[in-house]
């Protein structure tokens, strides 16, 4: 393969010629990089201590790479490098600076799976499929739209199918304190960068399958926030999958299916004028205290909610009963509401984050609690998630699932177009609580609360009455009565018996 000496295009506010951007892009660096300290590389005086607090943060984050090989980009003087090689089978560690480059042979070149490269990113060659994991840290942001979408392609290819590709990048403004006499930094907002990545296709040479990137987890670097009052790091976890079984009514993801379909921010905001401030899930705050009263929680227990909506949830649970709360929500506009309404709520021990939880990680008994809303409906294979549950509660840990649930077929048509238009995936309450035990909890209480939902939406039909003429002045006519009348229908499908609504409860031996 070839490697060439790095010569970086970059986005920069003037129109200039790209020898003119690389000139820039080098100056700089040259300037940041005399010593090769961390100071220099993370243009912050405070790097050690941020370094101390975030490498765990960062690390944890990242699926296993034992016998993988690991491909770093933007690799500095190793910081990173270090740890990757005492888990991979072979790192090739990248930078564009000569200086950094050698710094990190200086420390990291005694182990013998490591390569060192000074080289351009976008004119690095890989063989396809070659690659298992891709780091990237505080570079995508000197990249051009135009370049950054060419170069998640050439990572798409290098990445073997399954392969995944995490990335950290500084978000609407810069990050660190050093003196700059100018900047060449890109800072995209990090609904930017989710659709710029997610967006690129390859097709591979053998079978034709068209293969894009999927959001695992997007979240924001927490040391940051804490340490710098910060919360513009933001970090993506990437995996690569095929196109051809994954595409939803025309988009990319399931996740932008979601985002510009039932839940687009317009749309949320209309379900929370029905459910009650901070819900998007039936009943709203007066079934969540019922709910999470189950649960008997008691203080710094760690719950994740997964399907978190916009957070209401989480602020009641760890309010009132002082545990830690960690919401996952696959939507990225849900989860920029719950965290807007987290910087209202002034609540630390909540946090948030774009993730699918069918692929997302954590160590066997992280969590006292897992709790989920109304969320499960869109998952295919539910027994393999609840056997994930399983591994990531405690001893004695509890789960605490409600959900849209279905009917003996056959159904009418009417809800076999509802549900395939929604892209549900139902079981029976029966059904839905043998996953339960075949994922190995035990006490499973599984529940048909279809009569309490049905109370439920005639309430909130006649809430929507009452506050008719302010929900129309806060949005409008045809909102009113696109969200009544998809409550009347909701009614109807569980009057006829087709749409169930089921509670699970259950523990872990």
């Amino acid at each position: 393969m070839t490697h060439l000496l790095f010569t970086l295009f970059i986005y920069f506010p003037f129109d200039n010629a790209a020898a003119d951007k690389t000139t820039f892009m080098t100056e700089f660096w040259k300037e940041h990089s005399k010593d090769a300290t961390v100071e220099e590389m993370m243009l912050d005086s405070r790097a050690r201590e941020l370094t101390q607090q975030e490498l765990p943060e960062i690390l944890c984050m990242l699926p296993s790479l034992n016998g993988c090989r690991v491909l770093e980009l933007g690799a500095g003087i190793g910081r990173f490098t270090k740890h990757l090689l005492t888990k991979a089978a072979h790192v090739t560690a990248v930078d564009f600076m000569e200086s950094f480059v050698e710094r990190n042979r200086q420390d990291n070149g005694h182990h013998s799976n490591a390569t060192f490269i000074q080289a351009d990113v976008t004119k690095l060659d890989f063989p396809q499929n070659s690659i298992d994991f891709i780091f990237s840290n505080w570079l995508l942001m000197y990249l051009s739209d135009e370049e950054l979408k060419c170069f998640i392609q050439k990572i798409l290819g290098w990445l073997r199918p399954g392969g995944f590709f995490f990335f950290r990048e500084s978000c609407n403004y810069r990050s660190g304190d050093s003196k700059r006499d100018f900047n060449p930094t890109c800072y995209r907002t990090d609904p930017q960068y989710s659709q710029l990545v997610t967006t690129p296709q390859v097709e591979e040479p053998e079978g034709g399958l068209k293969f894009g990137f999927d959001i695992v987890l997007k979240k924001k670097v927490q040391t940051y926030v804490e340490m710098k009052n910060n919360p513009n790091q933001i970090c993506w976890l990437l995996e690569k999958v095929s196109r051809s079984s994954n595409t939803q009514n025309g988009f990319s993801t399931f996740q932008q299916f979601l985002d510009n379909q039932q839940y687009t921010s317009r749309g949320i905001l209309r379900y929370e004028k029905m459910f009650g401030a901070g819900y998007v899930s039936t009943g709203g705050p007066s079934t969540t205290k019922e709910f999470v009263d189950l649960l008997n929680l008691k203080p710094s227990q760690k719950v994740l909610d997964v399907g978190c909506g916009i957070g209401g949830g989480d602020f009641y649970m760890a309010k009132t009963f002082g545990v830690e709360v960690l919401g996952l929500d696959l939507s990225d506009n849900m989860v920029e509401i719950a965290m807007e309404r987290a910087v209202t709520e002034r609540l630390p021990s909540v946090q948030f984050e774009v993730a699918d939880a069918t692929k997302r990680t954590f160590p066997e008994g992280s969590f006292d609690v897992i709790y989920s809303r109304d969320t499960i409906l869109h998952i295919d294979d539910k027994l393999a998630l609840f056997k994930r549950f399983h591994s990531w509660l405690k001893p004695g840990g509890q789960l605490l699932i409600s959900d849209y649930c279905c009917g003996e077929k056959p159904w009418t048509p009417a809800f076999e177009a509802y549900v395939k238009q929604r892209g549900y995936i139902l079981y029976t309450p029966s059904q839905y609580g043998k996953f339960i035990e075949e994922a190995g909890f035990c006490n499973v209480q599984a529940e048909d609360r279809t009569a309490q939902f049905i109370r439920v939406i005639n309430t909130e039909l006649q809430r929507a009455e009452s506050i008719k003429d302010e929900f129309i002045e806060e949005f409008s006519e045809e909102d009113y009565f696109a969200i009544v009348n998809g409550w009347r229908e909701k009614l109807e499908r569980s009057q006829s018996g087709d749409q169930r609504w089921g509670l699970f409860h259950a523990t872990k031996n």
